[in-house]
């Protein structure tokens, strides 16, 4: 084993619409960037979302994944899941935040709550609310 350890994972989004997509993640779901660049090299802030983990899928798991959640094959290659402590609230806030509704409430086979989205952009979001906190 190395010495070597992960300590964080940052994705980076090329927003479209950077106002549109600033306002979505920090308005909709409330999250308050920990960083935020100067505008003289162009727009950029780092939301903070607690914890963060890479999920690698194959076509198939993706397929499943969209299935479950939408009852078929629609996110593209990447696609963000959240967990949220309350989906009702988040849902809300999100729709009110220019979400754009793929599929409303389901419940997946193992009891998690799920809402999929399309954030500003077009990104596929999956909030989910665990059966199991």
């Amino acid at each position: 084993m190395t010495d070597v350890k992960v300590l964080e994972l940052r994705v980076a989004v090329t927003a479209d619409d950077f106002t549109a997509m600033s306002k979505f993640y920090r308005e909709g779901l409330g999250l308050e960037p920990s960083q935020v660049w100067p505008e003289d090299q162009g727009r950029s802030l780092v939301l903070d979302f607690s914890q963060a983990t890479l999920e690698i899928f194959d076509e198939k798991q993706a397929e499943t994944v969209d299935k479950l959640e939408t009852g078929r094959r629609t996110s593209g290659r990447y696609r963000f899941a959240i967990k949220v402590s309350d989906l009702r609230s988040a849902t809300d806030r999100l729709i009110a935040h220019g979400a754009t509704l793929v599929q409303p409430t389901v419940t997946t086979p193992w009891g998690d709550q799920v809402v999929r989205f399309q954030d500003p952009d077009g990104m596929q979001v999956t909030l989910f609310q665990s059966a199991v906190s």
